[in-house]
């Protein structure tokens, strides 16, 4: 299985920099409840047109609309499952003014680095929601159902490459475990990474050769493609069908095992009083509760997981272990 390479650690974090002084963030520190009302950024440590970035929209939204926060804004740093961005975060300790979304694409791409990131390091601030995984392929492709997929992955895993996002997150361990569970050999299969959604998108309705003919990635990056019939879905990864959309899940195609939830959060750089943290506590818990939000879960099929502060931080611990061990289990992480 060929996995693609990140990009550079030493450029990643020069361009990232360049970004975030080009957004002009204030890094003045002042942690004061002021200035995280009035100007609020939101890193989505992902290219847009993803699943981090949708996030980051749906709050930007939710947060302006009700006056929540003065200038919410939505930065874009993507690379390496998130942990471009993360490498970006750790470097602002004490800023009170930033967030970033982050998830369990980001815990697979921590156990794939070779630094040292550890999101447990962070300030803590909220889950706000699981959302849930597609397969789908192109409406001219010849599979019908997963069945006839996997009958032809079988004859040559290597041949068939399967597109998602960054190496070692949920579509590329959803893929891993799919192939596990038809008795094909994770390592043989030919995973196809990309920096957010919209690239996989454009990629699979592509009729260039090598690209992928097959996707795996969170609904909401594939939700229009599929209601206009470019993108037709075989299964979806959630516990019970999707409203509105007429796809079965994993356990009634017979692979109930392979059940991941790709959840939605928010953590704020290292070295933060109780009291900065309680702040962007309160300004995420005050969102959730918009209309505009809910409307946001509803529009997107999330389903709400809430969870705050010192006990978000406990689940981000044990969530990381939980998902490094599935990658070393699969064999994808030594």
């Amino acid at each position: 299985m060929r996995i693609p390479k990140s990009v550079g650690w030493v450029l990643g974090v020069v361009v990232v920099a360049a970004l975030v002084i080009a957004a002009g963030i204030d890094a003045n520190r002042s942690g004061s409840r002021a200035d995280a009302h009035t100007k609020l950024v939101i890193i989505a440590p992902a290219a847009a047109g993803g699943g981090w970035d949708l996030v980051g929209r749906e709050s930007e939204n939710a947060l302006r609309s009700n006056k929540i926060v003065l200038n919410p804004q939505v930065l874009n740093v993507p690379g390496a499952g998130g942990t471009i961005g993360l490498s970006q975060l750790r470097r602002m300790d004490g800023e009170s003014s930033t967030i970033m979304v982050t998830g369990t694409v980001m815990l697979g791409g921590i156990a794939l680095s070779p630094s040292d990131l550890d999101l447990s390091e962070m300030t803590p601030i909220a889950r706000l929601a699981e959302d849930f995984e597609v397969i789908a392929v192109p409406e001219h492709s010849e599979f019908q159902t997963l069945d006839d997929l996997i009958a032809a992955w079988e004859q040559d895993p290597g041949a068939m490459p399967i597109g998602g996002g960054s190496a070692g997150g949920i579509d590329h361990m959803v893929a891993a475990m799919l192939a596990r569970e038809a008795g094909i050999d994770p390592a043989e299969i030919e995973y196809a990474a990309y920096a957010g959604g919209g690239d996989l998108t454009i990629a699979l309705l592509s009729t260039a050769s090598g690209t992928p003919g097959v996707g795996i990635s969170g609904f909401n990056d594939f939700r229009d493609l599929i209601e206009d019939g470019r993108l037709r879905a075989l299964a979806v990864v959630a516990p019970e069908r999707l409203e509105g959309l007429d796809v079965p899940t994993m356990e009634e195609v017979g692979y109930p095992a392979v059940d991941l939830v790709n959840w939605r959060g928010f953590v704020a750089p290292a070295g933060l009083s109780e009291e900065e943290q309680e702040v962007l506590i309160d300004i995420v818990t005050e969102m959730v509760d918009t209309p505009e939000w809910q409307e946001a879960v509803d529009r997107n099929r999330w389903e709400e997981s809430f969870l705050t502060g010192d006990e978000f931080g406990a689940f981000l611990e044990t969530e990381q272990e939980r998902i490094t061990e599935i990658l070393v289990d699969l064999g994808l992480v030594q």
